[in-house]
């Protein structure tokens, strides 16, 4: 099995939301965050999940803010009292929230659609989801068009995969156009039986040695039914390996040999 696509900035995911962590929820943005960098070159760095605490969501954000990596936020930017993300933000960094004017035309023309008096309750509690931390950037969304923002490298949007999804696009395609496919990434994999991973690993010390740039990697598998009679058999591993850059031209000749030593060893490679 072999993958080529570029490799060059790296992103983070934090996604927030208590309905995540309980498991009434399943997550959505994981996979569909990975795919979107994935077909653009781009490389997901980490992905941590956050309760809907306001301290717990503060010191993360801190703690990212201080980093180069940028960050997709999903979740917790609505206007009911468990929404923390904005206020959040803006605690970590240090900012009042203000009302953006854009956002805020935004939510008017909706609720102006929706048929709800802009002096209403309703409205001006919608109007919370305008407030951003100070010196915040918008985030169009194209599904009922209450914006997310931006801040310092970080992108906050709704928990909601349909808003949330097409939005980061946006980002993607706005703002980090031109790190699209910048460096060749690929990698080379097949499943190995009849070894362990102990036996392999002087094989892949060994590759990483000769074939400077070159990685390797394994992940073993076990079937779900495998019992101690069984495992033998049904044991086996995910053996690859993957290089950036220059070192993809020695990625044949490495998997080649590693390979080749590995069907020394007695092992079988599908």
């Amino acid at each position: 099995m072999e993958s080529i696509s570029g490799e060059n900035m790296r992103f983070g995911l934090m996604v927030i939301g208590d309905e995540i962590l309980n498991g009434s929820h399943t997550d959505a943005h994981f996979g569909a965050v990975r795919e979107m960098l994935e077909a653009r070159g781009l490389r997901l760095a980490w992905v941590e999940y956050v309760a809907d605490v306001p301290s717990e969501i503060i010191a993360r954000l801190k703690r990212s803010f201080a980093e180069s990596t940028p960050v997709f936020v999903t979740g917790g930017i609505g206007a009911t009292p468990d929404d923390h993300t904005r206020q959040a933000a803006a605690d970590a960094l240090e900012v009042p929230l203000a009302l953006h004017p854009e956002a805020a035309q935004f939510i008017i023309e909706l609720s102006e659609k929706r048929g709800d008096d802009l002096n209403s309750a309703i409205h001006l509690q919608r109007l919370n989801m305008a407030n951003f931390p100070a010196g915040a950037g918008i985030i169009p969304n194209p599904f009922n068009t209450v914006a997310g923002f931006h801040v310092q490298h970080h992108y906050f949007v709704p928990g909601f995969p349909v808003m949330a999804h097409p939005m980061l696009e946006w980002v993607l395609d706005t703002l980090y156009a031109d790190e699209f496919f910048k460096e060749r990434h690929a990698h080379l994999s097949a499943h190995v039986y009849g070894l362990q991973e102990s036996q392999i690993a002087p094989l892949m010390i060994a590759t990483e040695h000769d074939f400077k740039g070159v990685n390797t990697y394994s992940l073993p598998k076990i079937a779900q039914d495998a019992t101690d009679s069984t495992e033998a058999k049904r044991y086996h591993i995910e053996l690859g390996v993957k290089a950036n850059g220059e070192a993809c031209a020695l990625l044949d000749a490495a998997w080649d040999r590693l390979k080749s030593e590995v069907r020394d060893l007695g092992g079988e490679v599908v």
